[in-house]
């Protein structure tokens, strides 16, 4: 349960900038799609994966550590981080269980005899897309729980892309398709509630201080 007055309080905080800012970000953030990386050996495809999930309103990013552990570029991610939720996990096994528990169907983003072209894909189902890693791709547990097959179209002699841009342009075509349906994609209000006290938390310096005063005042 969130403490609006609390959160009231730490928002006095905040410039009016900020907090318009915040509010504006919320509006446009979803669950409705999620992104899942596969043991992704560069550390600044991770990044940038993170960062087009903050960019195009993605809140929650799944990042399997089964092979490659690795700590987050900070540069890269250009501090997209601090505003999306990161889930992680030691097994892809986990991460699909947990994912398809939320109601999340598993898309493999890989050519396949199945596949799916982007245009053509199903934008109102929940779905988390799973990205493997650069040289190997999706492992084949990933290929065999998967419920979709997609793939970007492509003209060229080259026959793939670069994980961070193949997410970049996903995420780009599913978020605005989705935002064209009836479906409701948006946060419900406790999530925004809870994201605006977690967003406060991660941007008010002395955070720790705040909430003992405040606590003192109001609760003793």
């Amino acid at each position: 349960m969130i403490d609006k007055k609390l959160l009231e309080h730490l928002e006095t905080y905040l410039t009016d900038h900020r907090l318009q800012r915040f509010y504006k970000v919320l509006e446009q953030r979803t669950k409705h799609f999620t992104v899942a990386t596969e043991d992704v050996y560069q550390l600044h495809n991770t990044s940038a994966v993170i960062r087009s999930c903050d960019v195009f309103g993605i809140q929650e990013v799944n990042i399997v550590e089964e092979v490659n552990a690795k700590r987050i570029d900070r540069e890269i991610a250009m501090g997209a981080q601090k505003w999306v939720d990161l889930n992680r996990y030691h097994t892809v096994k986990d991460a699909i269980q947990d994912v398809k528990q939320k109601g999340y169907q598993v898309v493999a983003t890989t050519p396949h005899a199945n596949d799916c072209n982007l245009r053509d894909f199903d934008v109102t189902k929940k779905s988390c897309f799973f990205f493997g890693r650069e040289t190997e791709g999706l492992s084949q547990e990933v290929l065999d729980e998967a419920d979709v097959f997609l793939k970007i179209p492509m003209v060229g002699f080259t026959e793939s892309l670069n994980i961070s841009v193949s997410a970049a342009i996903i995420l780009q075509h599913v978020t605005t398709e989705l935002k064209q349906t009836n479906i409701n994609w948006q946060l419900t209000e406790t999530e925004k509630l809870e994201k605006r006290l977690d967003w406060c938390k991660k941007t008010i310096k002395s955070y720790d201080e705040i909430i003992e005063r405040f606590n003192k005042n109001n609760y003793i």
